[in-house]
C-alpha cells in the first residue's frame, strides 16, 4: 500500500492561523464585558433580596461558573481534523454530540492540523493553548511513522508536548499510533512502544491505538486507505468515548 502524509495542505492552515489570532482579541474583550454584566445583575439581585453576606455571594458565583462547560481541546493531524470528511461527520463533532448525550457538559475544540507531525504539533502548542483546555487528547505521530522520523526523535517531541500540559495542569488523554508495516519490524517495534512508555512514565490515561477497529478495513476508510470514512469515524468515537469520560469526569 502507498503512503502519503496525512492531509497535508500548509497553505490553508497559515490562513486559518492568522483568521483565528485576528478574532481572539475581539472575542475575549465581549466574553469579559458579558461576564461582567452578568455577575453585576447576580449581585443587585442579591441585595434586592436582602442577600448581603459574602459568603453567599461567593457560593452563589460559584453554583454560576460551575454551569460552564469543560473544554476539551483534540491535539492531532488530520485523522482528527476531518480530511476528506464533511463536517457534520468528522470526529470533533460526533465526539461532542456523543459527550452530550451521555450527560457531559464539554465544548469540543478542534486543534488538529492535517499534515502535522510531532515537531510541528510542538511547534504549535504555545498558540494553541490560547483555548485555555481543561483536557487534551492528544494524537499525533502517524506523519512520523510515514516519513520514517527517527522514533527517539518522534518520542522527544510528544514528551515535550506533554510536559508543557503538564506544566499548565491541563488533564491528557494520549492516543496510540502504530507505524506502517512498510517501515519494517525493526522500525515499528522501536515506534509502537513510544507511546505506552510515556503513559506509563507520565501516568497517563491511555488509548492504545487511535484507529483500533478501523485501520485496514477498506469498507471503514476512505480510498486512500488511511483515512477513517464516516462510518470509521463511528466506530473511533464509540471506542474511545468510555475514555474520554473517564479523563473528564476526573478532571471535573
Amino acid at each position: 500500500m502507498a503512503y502519503t502524509l496525512f492531509g497535508q495542505d500548509p497553505a490553508v492552515n497559515q490562513f486559518t492561523f492568522k483568521q483565528k489570532t485576528g478574532l481572539l482579541g475581539g472575542l475575549s474583550r465581549r466574553l469579559f464585558r458579558c461576564a461582567g454584566m452578568a455577575f453585576g445583575i447576580l449581585i443587585g439581585a442579591m441585595s434586592l433580596f436582602g442577600i448581603h453576606d459574602a459568603q453567599a455571594a461567593d457560593n452563589a458565583a460559584n453554583s454560576a461558573s460551575g454551569n460552564a462547560p469543560q473544554t476539551l481541546m483534540l491535539y492531532g493531524d488530520s485523522l482528527m481534523a476531518g480530511y476528506g470528511l464533511s463536517h457534520e461527520d468528522g470526529f470533533a463533532p460526533r465526539l461532542e454530540a456523543a459527550l452530550r448525550d451521555a450527560g457531559h457538559n464539554v465544548k469540543v475544540v478542534n486543534s488538529s492540523v492535517s499534515g502535522d507531525t510531532t515537531a510541528a504539533g510542538l511547534s504549535r502548542l504555545e498558540w494553541a493553548l490560547v483555548d485555555d483546555p481543561d483536557v487534551v487528547l492528544l494524537e499525533l505521530g502517524a506523519n512520523d511513522a510515514l516519513r520514517g522520523v527517527e522514533p527517539s526523535q518522534t518520542r522527544e517531541n510528544l514528551d515535550a508536548i506533554i510536559g508543557k500540559l503538564r506544566d499548565r495542569d491541563v488533564a491528557v488523554l494520549l492516543a496510540g499510533m502504530m507505524a506502517p508495516p512498510n517501515m519494517g519490524k525493526e522500525y515499528g517495534a522501536e515506534f509502537n512502544e513510544i507511546y505506552p512508555e510515556l503513559a506509563a512514565e507520565y501516568q497517563l490515561a491511555f488509548y492504545p491505538f487511535f484507529l483500533d477497529g478501523v485501520a485496514a478495513d477498506s469498507s471503514l476508510n476512505q480510498d486512500d486507505g488511511i483515512h477513517p470514512n464516516a462510518d470509521g469515524v463511528k466506530i473511533i468515537v464509540e471506542r474511545i468515548l468510555p475514555q474520554v469520560i473517564n479523563v473528564l469526569e476526573a478532571d471535573s
